[in-house]
């Protein structure tokens, strides 16, 4: 037993070691991949669908418009620049909806998403949950806002097959995601909810409005003015 208990402490804390490691290491490297697309094209494999193509193309924040940035801030984590990776109101709302048989989205923030998106498997059990709370804490704690950010504009899916505003602006537009309009922004983070029912290129009556409703939130909030309190809280951090 001992030599057991030995033997699992220290796989637990090379899992720990490894962890830590990647995480350092994708603060300055971009990922070549996520959990999330290697999870879909294992699924295309068994569901026998050759022509199932991931695209996925790699941008700096620099290159990607602000529209994007502040677009998906209004849509998914209007508290990003702020929280430490999470946010308990919305836990607490959303917790106090399951319990009256109501869903509620919009408890993860952009911070849990991309540890989700990155580095885990999709579902809601308790271990997956709990590894996602340990790497949103690694995240907000090793990179700051802005990379946060930047990795998730890259890795969020936008259609099948399609990850980040790079690929998802030159599939649906065929231009750059520098050059995405509010409007545009707007409708990429309406789908965000579910990018494989919801599309961006043939928008329903419901994501239209959900576009609006994005775009009201981005003016109430300042704009990309609003991102102006990333540059403070990497100033407060440093």
């Amino acid at each position: 037993m001992p030599g057991l208990l030995r033997a699992l402490g220290v796989l637990l804390l090379s899992a720990l070691l490894v962890s830590v490691l990647a995480v350092l290491l994708l603060r300055w490297f971009y990922p070549l991949t996520s959990a999330m697309m290697l999870e879909a094209r294992g699924q295309a494999w068994l569901e026998r669908r050759p022509d199932y193509h991931t695209d996925y193309r790699w941008v700096s924040l620099e290159q990607i418009s602000p529209h994007a940035a502040i677009a998906v801030i209004a849509s998914e984590d209007q508290l990003f620049p702020f929280h430490a990776g999470f946010d308990f109101q919305s836990i607490r709302e959303a917790v106090r909806a399951s319990e009256h048989g109501r869903h509620l989205r919009g408890a993860s923030t952009i911070s849990q998403q991309v540890a989700k998106n990155l580095f885990l498997w999709p579902g809601h059990s308790f271990v997956r949950k709990g590894l996602e709370a340990y790497f949103t804490v690694l995240l907000e704690l090793c990179w700051p806002k802005e990379r946060i950010l930047e990795i998730y504009l890259n890795v969020a899916q936008f259609g099948e097959g399609i990850y980040g505003v790079e690929a998802a602006a030159r599939r649906y537009w065929h231009k750059p995601a520098r050059t995405l309009s509010s409007a545009d922004a707007a409708l990429l983070a309406a789908v965000l909810p579910n990018p494989l029912r919801l599309h961006a290129d043939h928008p329903s009556r419901y994501v239209q409005l959900r576009r609006d409703w994005i775009l009201t939130q981005m003016r109430a909030l300042g704009g990309a003015g609003y991102l102006r309190a990333l540059e403070k809280e990497r100033g407060a951090r440093r």
